[in-house]
């Protein structure tokens, strides 16, 4: 019995033991480990190459199917323009106050509302003042004691009465007593009680003040006039457009309550600030107002004409941007395009300025640029991945200068069995029997799609006459690239290397 307990006792102890062993394992692989104090390498990525391009022959049912146009590369006198909106305003150099120089009390008011039309010399109020009638006082007293004192021999005193005369008459000038009451008080020896006050200039009354028996000062405001035979439009233009407007530049002004009219203008002033809510600047724009048809505070539309000069010039239309650079495709005839890289300069309405790449004359593509852009692009990329002997061949035999005509049926290939034919001629004209004639397609890989290259030959059987014809079975529609080879006798007779854009899906 005592064996069994002995036993039982060394089993449980190993038990326990073999538990805080355990234990211990999973508490150190719990337990956070230190970090590696290494930082992790920085992986540079290097910007995209741009995209190679290949010059492009298109067929005329091409051509016609996806809608190319072309147009010329000219010298220009073009312009550019800025449109916005803005408000008109009084023209600040044409307006006017009425005070007086006097004090004294207004008795009569002509004009008595805001925004009435007065012309100018229109009366607008009369002022008594006491201090103006005793000028005059003054001034009939110098001329009546002139009268007696023009016979004096005394010396001297014929001169001192007329310097009273020019005195008081000057003092009436300070108090800006108009020439016709100065002669009037010559003519009738008779004080005016009241100076008639008159307006300084054509135009709309935009402030009144003047009110019956109101006592006035020197320097009280009376009226303000604003002449609004020319305006001022202040226009918002945004920042990035400030560099191009200048002092002196045309602009059109139209309103939509005028459909149809058009008030012509300069820009007179730009203002030096910059709204930082809105990042536009103030232009104001100096225009003629016939007919005081433009009402203050009316919400116009602005044109801001941008002259540039004598410019080379293509359709905006005919610039493709890729990436980072400009493109356009050269039209050199018989449906061939070449792809030329060109520097752009700021548009010019539907034009944009060349600055580089192209000449006057030129002819370029200036519709379904895009299509050619792809169409390039894929036949840069067919000469890359081309194999190197069907690359290295020449495009034609120098030897014997045969001409190769290729076409299928249906004329614009399928995605499926199509025929091909060719028409083998010499330098004559007359037609090549006899010969070997194979056209390889090839279309490159598309990683990005999970296609591999394709790449077939098929053998054209003679037809007679230089006529050769066989079947190809194409495996998917899109862009191939067709080498067309003839040898005779183990001796080539030429080779032509086209491509051409297949119908129907992947």
């Amino acid at each position: 019995m005592e064996r069994y307990r002995t036993a039982f006792l060394l089993t449980a102890a190993l038990a326990i033991a073999l538990a805080a062993a355990l234990a211990y394992l999973l508490w150190r692989d719990r337990m956070p480990r230190p970090q590696p104090t290494t930082p992790p390498p920085v992986i540079q990525t290097a910007a995209a190459p741009e995209p190679s391009l290949a010059p492009v022959d298109l067929t005329p049912q091409r051509i016609q199917t996806i809608g190319v146009t072309t147009g010329e590369v000219a010298l220009r006198n073009v312009q550019d323009e800025v449109r916005t909106t803005g408000n008109v305003e009084a023209d600040e150099t044409r307006l006017a106050d009425v005070q007086v120089r006097f004090a004294g009390w207004v008795r009569k008011v002509f004009v008595n509302s805001t925004y009435q039309r007065v012309h100018k010399g229109q009366p607008l109020l009369t002022v008594y003042s006491p201090d103006l009638v005793t000028t005059e006082q003054e001034y009939l007293l110098a001329r009546q004691n002139a009268g007696l004192l023009l016979g004096s021999t005394v010396e001297g005193v014929s001169a001192g009465a007329k310097s009273l005369i020019a005195a008081a008459e000057a003092r009436l000038r300070q108090f800006e007593v108009p020439d016709r009451d100065i002669a009037r008080l010559r003519e009738t020896g008779a004080v005016q009680q009241e100076l008639e006050i008159d307006s300084p200039a054509e135009g709309y009354v935009t402030r009144r003040s003047a009110l019956p028996n109101m006592y006035v000062q020197p320097g009280t405001p009376l009226y303000s006039v604003a002449d609004l035979s020319r305006v001022w439009v202040y226009a918002q233009v945004f920042q990035d457009d400030l560099g191009r407007v200048k002092v002196g530049d045309p602009a059109e002004i139209t309103v939509d309550a005028y459909p149809g009219r058009t008030f012509h203008g300069r820009v007179g002033f730009i203002w030096p600030e910059v709204d930082p809510a809105t990042r536009t600047a103030k232009v104001r724009i100096e225009a003629a107002n016939p007919g005081m048809t433009l009402s203050l505070g009316m919400f116009v539309n602005v044109r801001i004409v941008l002259p540039m000069g004598r410019r080379l010039t293509i359709p905006a239309s005919g610039a493709y941007q890729t990436g980072t650079r400009w493109i356009a495709f050269l039209d050199s005839g018989g449906g061939h395009y070449i792809p030329r890289e060109i520097q752009v300069g700021p548009r010019a309405g539907a034009d944009l300025v060349v600055l580089s790449g192209l000449k006057a004359g030129d002819h370029i593509v200036t519709s379904a640029n895009f299509l050619l852009d792809s169409e390039s692009q894929l036949q840069s990329a067919m000469n890359d991945f081309a194999p190197p002997t069907a690359a290295s061949a020449p495009t034609t035999s120098a030897a014997s200068g045969a001409q190769l005509d290729f076409s299928t049926n249906p004329a614009t290939p399928r995605k499926g069995d199509n025929t091909v034919r060719v028409v083998l001629r010499g330098v004559d004209g007359k037609p090549i029997d006899g010969a070997d004639v194979a056209v390889t397609f090839f279309q490159p890989a598309m990683p990005e799609m999970g296609m591999a290259a394709t790449r077939f030959v098929v053998t054209l059987k003679p037809a007679g006459n230089g006529v050769y014809v066989g079947s190809a079975r194409l495996p998917v529609g899109g862009a191939w690239r067709i080498t067309v080879t003839a040898a005779r006798g183990g001796q080539p007779l030429g080779r032509r290397d086209l491509s051409v854009t297949a119908e129907g899906g992947m």
